[in-house]
Order: structure tokens, then C-alpha cells, then sequence
């Protein structure tokens, strides 16, 4: 097992089972388990909880580093706060601690029966009082709302889309090839991702490229982060980022992200499947973000009754999710404590 995805380097979080999960593809995946971090009380009511999906190569870790505290929108002295590693990160059931190169695909839509079945089961619950989450995290956001209407209260997918766009699918199959094109890839039989560290820094060099925008290059905004050259940002910040990350984790998220679309539940129509949302929605897109633009994600937006468009503005683009622009992170803040507050039936 790779220790990068060890308590302690991502904890704490707790490993719950849900039994075997039925696949869309097709196919179990035997004894699935949840590494959920949790933060606050759920109250008598059951009516604060908040989930929090993760995103692609992140934990739980991140999000309440970034994301949850006392006097935050997230705060868990008022919310019973919910993170949830998706199914392939490394913390919940994934290739690197299971099956390695045989581990089968996986789609959005079994990341989110696999959380409905944990809060139901688990934690008893009959509603959220929001679901908030990132890039693939947004995905899980946007298939929760229309797959669960009834239980998602309020909704505020970030810097991704209801239906992943042609453009993006092939950015992430570049993704994809620069790992497995590594002659130690060898099929994912690798022994360690220090076999693969060619293709991981290709895949860094990738993300740096598409995940800050070019404003952030011309602006410098490496250096404000404490790198003097961009050669030692790549190097140390993103090769260093993702360096240690099992290569079949990678492949299975990116899979899962290049064919997130709600609507396969509508046969292709997607007014029709972002139409069946009753949460009360706010649409965060990042102003920069060359992943998930603005206009992308306005276009969904405009088929969803009642929701509001909520652009935060930052130069860090999509990686601005990480919380390295603290007025973006701010922008969030304020956005959801206002959704929070805004009554639902």
C-alpha cells in the first residue's frame, strides 16, 4: 500500500463500509469503503448536514484546510459537515488499496449511491442542507441534485460542469496518456509511482499548463507563492504535488471525469436532466478557470430554475481551489453563508 494516502499524511478519517456496490459499467465492487472526515454535531432535527465531496488527487485534507472552521460558511459549530473521498482517490476503495490495474471504471453516478447509501444508512439521514464541492467535486455536487432532488436541500457546484464537454475530455486523455505512455508505466504493474516519475512530472507539467491561467503566468503569481523561477514552481509545487500519488488512482479519476454527465438520466437531454433540480443552486465557476470556463458553465446555469450565477474572480485559475488566492477563498465564504441562510421548502 503507498503510505502517501496514510492517516497521517490525509487524516483523521474513518473507513466505513457499505457492503458491495453495483457499478454502472457493470459489475461489483466487493466490500466498498468510504473514508469520510467528519467536523461538527448532526443536531436533533437532522436537518445540518453538509456534504462535502472531494476532487481529482484531492482528500478530505484539503477541503477542511482550505474550506471548513469556526466562523467559516463551513463551520461546524452550526453544520454537521460531511467530507467524503471519492471512490479511486487512494483514501476510500481505490487501485492502491485493492485490485491495482484491474480495479473496474467508475463512474460519477456510483461515487454519489455509494454517499447516498452512506448517509441513509450510516448516519440516518432524510435530506442535506447543502452539498458544496469542486471540479469533480462539482460533478458529484450536480449528480446528487439531479439524481436526489427531493434530498439536496441547496447546491453549490465550484469551478465544474453538469456535463463534461468535449474539449475537456480530450485535455484529461492527454492527462491520461502522459502516465501510461512511461515505459515503467507497464500496464499499471508497476512497483511503486517512483517507476513512473517521468510520466507524473509530464502530467504536473500538464496541470501547470491548463490549471493556472495564462494571467497567472504574466502576472508572475509564482512568486507571490514563494517560488523565484517557474522551473523551480513546476519542480517543487507541482511535480513535488504529485509525485507521490499511486498512477491507477490517477487513471481511475480521470475516467470517472471525462465521462461525468447528468444527463445519461435523461437519454442525452440535458435541459431535461438539470430541469429535474429543486435545490435551491448557486453556480461557481472560477473567472480564470481554462478547465471548466465561465461560459461553460453559464450555459448550464440558464437550465436551472431558481439558481444564480456566482463567478468568483481569481488569476490562479482552476488550481485557485486550493485555496493560494485568499480573496477568491473569501468570495466563496461569502457566497455560501448566504446560500445557508436563503429558506428552502
Amino acid at each position: 500500500m503507498n503510505n502517501y494516502y496514510s492517516q497521517q499524511n490525509h487524516g483523521p478519517f474513518e473507513l466505513i463500509g457499505i457492503g458491495d456496490l453495483q457499478l454502472e459499467e457493470g459489475g461489483t465492487l466487493p466490500d466498498c469503503r468510504l473514508a469520510v472526515s467528519l467536523h461538527g454535531q448532526l443536531n436533533a432535527a437532522k436537518d445540518n448536514a453538509i456534504l462535502v465531496p472531494t476532487w481529482y488527487s484531492g482528500t478530505s485534507k484539503v477541503m477542511e484546510q482550505v474550506y471548513i472552521g469556526a466562523g467559516r460558511a463551513l463551520d461546524p459549530d452550526k453544520y454537521f459537515i460531511i467530507c467524503v473521498n471519492q471512490i479511486g482517490g487512494g483514501l476510500s476503495t481505490s487501485p492502491s488499496n485493492s485490485n491495482g490495474p484491474d480495479f473496474p471504471q467508475i463512474r460519477i453516478g456510483d461515487d454519489v449511491r455509494a454517499q447516498h447509501r452512506l448517509l441513509t444508512e450510516h448516519f440516518g439521514l432524510t435530506s442535506l442542507a447543502l452539498v458544496v464541492g469542486g471540479s469533480m467535486g462539482a460533478q458529484q455536487t450536480y449528480e446528487w441534485a439531479v439524481r436526489y432532488p427531493e434530498f439536496v436541500k441547496r447546491a453549490a457546484p465550484m469551478a465544474g460542469t453538469a456535463r463534461n464537454t468535449e474539449h475537456d475530455f480530450l485535455f484529461t486523455e492527454t492527462l491520461i496518456d502522459a502516465i501510461t505512455t512511461d515505459p515503467g508505466f507497464h500496464k499499471g504493474l508497476y512497483h511503486s509511482p517512483e517507476q513512473v516519475a517521468a510520466g507524473l512530472k509530464r502530467h504536473a507539467q500538464l496541470w501547470t499548463v491548463m490549471g493556472w491561467s495564462t494571467e497567472f503566468f504574466r502576472t508572475r503569481r509564482h512568486q507571490a507563492l514563494g517560488f523565484a523561477s517557474m522551473a523551480e514552481f513546476v519542480d517543487t509545487f507541482m511535480t513535488g504535488y504529485f509525485a507521490p500519488m499511486d498512477p491507477n488512482n490517477l487513471l481511475c479519476m480521470a475516467w470517472k471525469w471525462q465521462r461525468g454527465d447528468v444527463s445519461r438520466h435523461t437519454a442525452g437531454d440535458l435541459p431535461a436532466a438539470l430541469g429535474r433540480i429543486k435545490a435551491k443552486t448557486y453556480v461557481m465557476p472560477i473567472s480564470h478557470d481554462m478547465f471548466f470556463p465561465v461560459s461553460d458553465c453559464q450555459t448550464e446555469q440558464l437550465l436551472i430554475a431558481g439558481s444564480e450565477f456566482r463567478p468568483l474572480q481569481s488569476v490562479d485559475g482552476h488550481l485557485g481551489l486550493f485555496g493560494t488566492d485568499a480573496q477568491m477563498v473569501a468570495q466563496f465564504d461569502a457566497n455560501i453563508r448566504e446560500l445557508l441562510a436563503t429558506p428552502v421548502v
